[in-house]
């Protein structure tokens, strides 16, 4: 396996101002994956995908090389996680580096680790598209999602005469943490074209993605009270 790990971190942050490297109990939120993935990979293999040079001094400062500013036209509200992977790609074959799997760590997960990582590398191989880590959603649409229909009646999004929520098909929501993406897959077609996907699935805790002022003190009081 010659893995191509990209991390994504933009500058602007409407959310949580400076997110990416804002401080999160002494360390800056994007130090935590740097610090996963370095456990595992080694640094050539690691790209840190941004457009800020202030966060390229705070990964830099980590001892972790930047290896490019990413271009402004990939730095807007509407450029596609799809267009910075493809970048980063061929950043790197035109450096002569070819990887067969890209590994997409959001800088957004704190609570993802190097066994999460791992575990979710066991389970993929190079016959599927891409390989995602999931937690068990609460909004199941079997039983508490519903939808307006075409008179403003509110009925559900999923057909099923369940009357516990215990009872309905487990339904899985993308967590943000991990992807494990099969290069051949990312230059053929984009990742919502993908129809051979299977799971890895984190607990809660581990799932939050930091995305909201609220968001941040929940993962400052977990990190804490809870030694997380």
């Amino acid at each position: 396996m010659n893995p191509l790990i990209i991390i994504p971190a933009r500058g602007g942050s409407k959310g949580i101002p400076g997110k990416n490297i804002k401080e999160l109990c002494g360390k800056p939120l994007i130090q935590y994956t740097v610090d996963a993935a370095r456990e595992i990979f080694k640094d050539y293999e690691i790209c840190v995908s941004t457009d800020s040079s202030e966060i390229k001094s705070v990964v830099e400062k980590l001892g972790l090389k930047v290896p490019f500013l990413r271009p402004i036209e990939l730095a807007t509200d509407t450029a596609s996680t799809y267009d910075v992977l493809l970048h980063a790609l061929n950043f790197y074959e035109n450096k002569g580096y070819c990887s067969d799997v890209v590994i997409l760590l959001q800088a957004t997960s704190p609570f993802r680790t190097s066994k999460h990582i791992r575990e979710a590398l066991k389970l993929y191989n190079n016959t599927i598209d891409m390989l995602v880590s999931v937690s068990e959603t609460k909004s199941n649409p079997y039983y508490v999602l519903f939808e307006e229909d075409e008179d403003g009646w509110l009925t559900k999004s999923k057909n099923g005469n369940f009357t516990r929520r215990q009872d309905c098909p487990k339904v899985w929501e993308y967590n943000g943490a991990i992807y494990v993406i099969n290069t051949e897959s990312l230059k053929e077609k984009s990742l919502l074209e993908f129809r051979k996907i299977k799971k890895y699935v984190m607990d809660e805790q581990s799932s939050l993605d930091v995305d909201t002022p609220m968001d941040w003190l929940f993962a400052e009081t977990m990190m804490e009270h809870f030694g997380a």
